[in-house]
């Protein structure tokens, strides 16, 4: 068990000795230069009946955001064809759903994810809560990981969300877990939550039973129309003690660079892969939101001395 005095200590070092320390332990279990490329398909958009303050595909917030059902098995193959010859070697599968569905959609989530990792490449799903049976069926197809977040803190998560609980999120994390399935699950910074908010967040991801094998931090993209639109842009170095402090604590576990990345400097974003990010998404967007396209992160790749993580 981590200690919230121990995830405290770590994350207020002054800067450079924490982005040290997160290097060191990089290094330690990671490949230095090496990136992992991931594309995330948007399959099911819109018209979800949960209140997430940060998110435009709620139903409950007047967005500009497409409303579609889930696609065509077809064209989710061919985006994941796209993704693998731009170099991506995880593709992942986002539906604005609360909970999983039953039925004729869950067959085709099902069929997708054998399609992906038929490609060789690792595939991920979210689609909002999940039963133990479906995670078992998950699991028997394929999939890779399940994404849920815990977004921040059990304390701030009810100015966030109200439509579902701390305790329904980490239910799914361990049904998840239970069926052999890699658990994705991080947070997002820039809601209005304090530092506070944020070790705490850490300090729950550190503790979980087993640890994720894949940490998103993600920072808010203000999306007009929902309730956290107008919120200024957080400080790029707070997205920097997060991923350093996440690589301390959770060592093995790939730390990926996720929303919000179009807000960060070339120079921003090299100090979180000092600091221990060793992933990103590459592609137009990020579900509904800006993200920097192929080209710009092959521009930045060459400019860092980076080179994309292969395929296992």
């Amino acid at each position: 068990m981590i200690s919230l005095e121990a995830v405290t200590k770590i994350y207020h070092q002054p800067l450079l000795s924490l982005i040290f320390e997160a290097q060191s332990v990089h290094r330690h279990h990671h490949q230095t230069d090496a990136v992992q490329m991931c594309t995330l398909s948007n399959i099911k958009s819109g018209r979800c009946p949960e209140d997430c303050k940060y998110c435009p595909q709620s139903a409950r917030y007047p967005t500009e955001v497409e409303s579609y059902p889930l696609l065509p098995l077809e064209e989710v193959i061919s985006q994941a064809q796209d993704a693998k010859e731009h170099g991506a070697t995880r593709f992942c599968m986002g539906a604005a759903w609360r909970n999983a569905p039953d039925g004729e959609d869950f067959e085709r989530v099902l069929q997708m994810v054998e399609a992906v990792a038929g490609m060789g490449m690792e595939a991920c799903v979210t689609m909002g809560m999940l039963r133990p049976d479906q995670a078992q069926r998950l699991a028997k197809a394929g999939l890779t990981a399940y994404n849920h977040n815990l977004d921040t803190s059990e304390k701030f998560y009810p100015e966030i969300i109200t439509t579902r609980t701390y305790r329904d999120r980490l239910e799914t994390i361990q049904h998840v877990a239970n069926a052999g399935i890699q658990v994705c699950c991080g947070g997002i910074v820039g809601m209005g939550e304090t530092d506070s908010d944020r070790l705490e967040l850490l300090h729950t991801l550190a503790n979980l039973s087993p640890q994720p094998e894949s940490v998103p931090i993600n920072a808010l993209s203000p999306v007009q129309g929902t309730p956290l639109g107008d919120v200024e842009p957080i400080d790029p170095l707070v997205l920097v003690r997060m991923v350093a402090t996440a690589r301390i604590l959770m060592p093995k576990a790939i730390v990926r660079l996720s929303a919000g990345r179009d807000r960060l400097s070339v120079s921003d974003q090299a100090l979180c892969f000092l600091a221990g990010a060793n992933s990103i998404f590459s592609s137009e967007k990020l579900l509904t939101t800006a993200n920097p396209d192929w080209q710009d992160d092959a521009k930045m790749f060459h400019q860092l001395g980076i080179k994309p993580k292969e395929f296992a």
